[in-house]
């Protein structure tokens, strides 16, 4: 596509400067350069008026600056071609009018190159060019997430039978068992066609949010790090914990702490179960877990029926809760923290979590644990036995009773907590609060009222990073539960949530887009 000669020749002139400006540059300052160059041409969903003319200026330099202008280049042409995604619109053609001179450099870079990864990203807008791009893509030696998600982003949505969902952090991740295989197709099949069409380009979205975040860091920092002692969770088996089946007694010794969520009366805890006598509602328990969600009334064989289901839920559960922590969480620090250079280790999480928990009396609450392997280092620090962990996910309940059998798993909402005011020695929130971002002042309030005064909050989370299109990655990220895109934090939003819930902050650091906060609760 040539540019419309109606565009005067000033424009013209404007853009082409903008252009030479970066490419001209001197080297140490080619960021600020380069930021000011995708100011003047794109802002997150959507081109600039200067975008079009400036773009066959911005192919032209692709092939006239070394590499390492290049890449920054072909980023900006990616992120231009994905704010005016549907076919046919003017600044994506004109974006495509470069393929030859794209493929003509995929033919001359190795599988170890940030100018490799940048036209990874950008060729992953062009489907219609499939059959142009995989063929030299093959030879290059790329690694198989990366060819996944280029595959996924080439592929075109097929109505009579869509592949939605388990893409990230790549589609090669999953190797999904004729069981959940079904389980997809059952929530697949419940949907309208204009879900199916929301959900893929969602999922487009994702993949397109993770290869432009390694691609943009691989430029401007060199290739990402291999992230290493990823731990392994356990395999689910048939359920049980093998040699422990925990009793009541597990609960009962927090009992005084516990509230119903329904009345917010006491609840009583016994052998048949977990009861709360104001309202006449009495809760699952089953294999360490107690279901604060599926209360039933005082009704012959309710019981029963209500464990029974809790039973069937956990021996059906999809895997889940095993590839978040081998697969998921790991590569979302990469995305939302900008951890591909591994400035944070587990290590460093563990450290951080048994320096600055600091309980007064009162249980130990592992808010939103996930899949178990922080309430692990939370019950190394402060003992099993003063600990509960907490959270909404079955399938992550379910791997952590596997990980720490000794700890009490709970499922309940972080929006209301199950618990009296003034009740818990300690909070620990650990990469969680960004799963409930629209309400985390609400959490964070709910947080403030369980804490003793002078017991700790120890949480680890995300902000947003200030450059704006690391800013675009992040928020790329589109959650089943937030079909709107990831939303992150401000440090002064933070800030201000803890300060209304009459907490203190006596610690924040944190590198990258990380931050890892202990505040205290006054009086």
């Amino acid at each position: 596509m040539s540019v419309d000669s109606t565009y005067v020749t000033g424009t013209y002139a404007s853009a082409g400067a903008l252009v030479e400006k970066f490419t001209g540059a001197p080297p140490a300052e080619l960021p600020e350069a380069y930021e000011r160059l995708v100011a003047a041409l794109w802002e997150p969903g959507a081109p600039t008026d200067l975008a079009l003319p400036a773009v066959p200026e911005l192919v032209a330099s692709v092939g006239r600056v070394d590499d390492h202008r290049a890449g920054y280049l072909i980023i900006l042409l990616g992120l231009l071609a994905e704010a005016d995604s549907d076919p046919g619109g003017p600044v994506r053609d004109a974006v495509r009018q470069g393929m030859d001179r794209y493929l003509d450099v995929l033919s001359r870079v190795g599988p170890d190159e940030p100018l490799t990864q940048a036209l990874v990203y950008l060729l992953a807008h062009f489907p219609e060019d499939r059959g142009r791009i995989l063929p030299l893509i093959e030879p290059l030696g790329l690694e198989e997430g990366d060819v996944s998600r280029l595959d996924r982003c080439l592929r075109t949505l097929d109505p009579d039978a869509p592949d939605l969902g388990r893409v990230w952090p790549s589609p090669s991740v999953w190797r999904l068992t004729d069981e959940e295989r079904d389980f997809d197709k059952g929530w697949i099949g419940a949907l309208t066609p204009e879900q199916v069409a929301a959900n893929w380009r969602n999922d487009t979205r994702t993949v397109w949010g993770y290869v432009g975040s390694k691609a943009y860091w691989a430029v401007r920092h060199g290739m990402p790090v291999t992230i290493g002692g990823v731990a392994q969770p356990p395999e689910l088996g048939d359920g049980s914990v093998p040699g422990v089946e925990p009793g009541i007694e597990i609960f009962s010794r927090h009992a005084a702490a516990f509230r119903c969520p329904s009345c917010q009366g006491s609840l009583d805890f016994h052998a048949g179960g977990v009861r709360c006598a104001r309202c006449a509602v009495t809760y699952p328990v089953t294999r360490g877990i107690l279901d604060l969600t599926e209360g039933v009334s005082d009704v012959a064989g309710a019981t029963d029926e209500a464990t029974a289901n809790l039973l069937q839920k956990l021996a059906e559960m999809p895997s889940m809760g095993l590839y978040y922590e081998s697969r998921l969480r790991p590569e979302f620090l990469r995305v939302a923290g900008g951890n591909w250079g591994g400035a944070v280790t587990l290590p460093d999480e563990d450290a951080y979590i048994a320096q600055h928990v600091r309980p007064v009396d009162g249980p130990v609450l592992d808010l939103a644990a996930g899949a178990g392997r922080w309430t692990s280092v939370i019950a190394g620090a402060v003992g099993a036995e003063r600990l509960v962990a907490l959270d909404m996910g079955l399938p992550m309940l379910n791997v952590l009773r596997r990980r720490v059998p000794a700890v009490p798993a709970v499922r309940s909402s972080a929006l209301s907590l199950p618990f009296e005011d003034a009740s818990l020695g300690a909070v620990v929130c650990w990469n969680a609060l960004q799963a409930f971002p629209d309400d985390a002042a609400t959490a964070i309030a709910e947080v403030g009222r369980c804490l003793r005064p002078g017991g700790t909050f120890t949480m680890m989370t995300f902000v947003w990073d200030r450059d704006p299109v690391v800013r675009h990655f992040q928020a790329s990220h589109y959650f089943p539960s937030r079909p709107a895109g990831m939303l992150l934090f401000e440090s002064d939003e933070i800030r201000r949530w803890l300060a209304d819930a009459n907490m203190v902050i006596r610690e924040q650091s944190g590198p990258e887009s990380f931050i890892f906060i202990t505040a205290e609760r006054v009086a």
